[in-house]
């Protein structure tokens, strides 16, 4: 299955919830990534840009893209990103359809 980075921020409402309740978020992030097929690989509170990165595995980008927005719907994030991310062993496939490529695209003014 392919692999997701989200990346997200609390919400005051979110961080209100939070200091209100302390709760270990793993569970609930786990059951919900299930609810679509898809699997928690790693799940972090960090510092900087965003407050969450999420590591999963899901079918397919409309799954992972999914249940990013059932969350934001929810207003728990103020705002959130999922990327697809590849193995660096996988990602030489991506290279060699990229190498085919090369050259075939005209740019603008040519």
């Amino acid at each position: 299955m392919p692999i997701f980075i989200t990346y997200a921020s609390y919400s005051q409402k979110g961080a209100k919830g939070m200091v209100g309740k302390p709760s270990d978020r793993t569970d609930a992030v786990k059951a919900l990534l299930k609810k679509v097929g898809a699997k928690l690989l790693a799940f972090y509170i960090t510092t900087g840009d965003n407050d969450v990165v999420v590591i999963s595995e899901a079918p397919d980008e409309t799954d992972a893209v999914a249940v990013g927005m059932a969350v934001a719907a929810s207003g728990a994030v103020s705002k959130i990103e999922t990327v697809r991310a590849w193995k660096a062993k996988d990602f030489v496939a991506v290279q060699k359809k990229a190498a085919k490529l090369v050259g075939a695209y005209t740019p603008p003014g040519n």
